[in-house]
């Protein structure tokens, strides 16, 4: 449950998918800042010390999970959940292991990102479900494995996979079914 001035960082270099996600937190009580870059939401992190900050994967020139920890060094109690269009449980574990609460992957509901705020969100549909994933979310899972490990160069991932890198970026495009 939020609290009056309790405040929200967004982190997100889409500026539609800001203003929304903005303007309905504030009508949830919540004061909200935005930044479309790492470096904006550093500093906006040093001046405002948010309660809460909801942090996007894939920024332009950067990545989200390399924002975690750095927001951590500022505010050892902020509450981060990563938010991403590209989910995988790579990249999941990785925002967890880097200090992230949680992870959610998008389209997200309002509702869901204060749950996961809050720390009350329910594990994400699916994830109790011990059926094997189908052979295209393998690959995909391993891709986004190796694609981590290359720090997101696809050129040396393709090199680390055997593959030409327009055959992966190919692959990268294509949202694999979650089975």
């Amino acid at each position: 449950m939020n609290l009056p001035g309790q405040s929200i960082l967004l982190v997100d270099d889409d500026t539609a998918f800001l203003q929304v996600l903005s303007r309905a937190l504030q009508r949830r009580g919540y004061a909200v800042v935005t930044a479309q870059t790492a470096d904006e939401a550093l500093a906006e992190a040093k001046k405002c010390t948010p309660n809460y900050a909801l942090v996007d994967l894939k920024l332009a020139g950067s990545s989200g999970l390399d924002l975690v920890p750095d927001l951590l060094d500022i505010d050892p109690d902020l509450v981060i959940v990563v938010l991403t269009g590209y989910a995988s449980i790579t990249t999941a574990v990785t925002a967890i292991k880097r200090g992230a609460a949680n992870y959610l992957p998008k389209p997200v509901r309002v509702d869901e990102v204060i749950a996961a705020l809050d720390g009350k969100a329910s594990p994400p549909p699916g994830s109790e479900d011990l059926t094997p994933m189908s052979v295209d979310r393998l690959e995909w899972e391993h891709i986004q494995k190796v694609l981590q490990e290359n720090d997101g160069n696809i050129s040396a991932t393709a090199r680390s996979l055997g593959m030409y890198r327009r055959t992966l970026q190919r692959k990268l495009a294509k949202k694999p079914k979650n089975t």
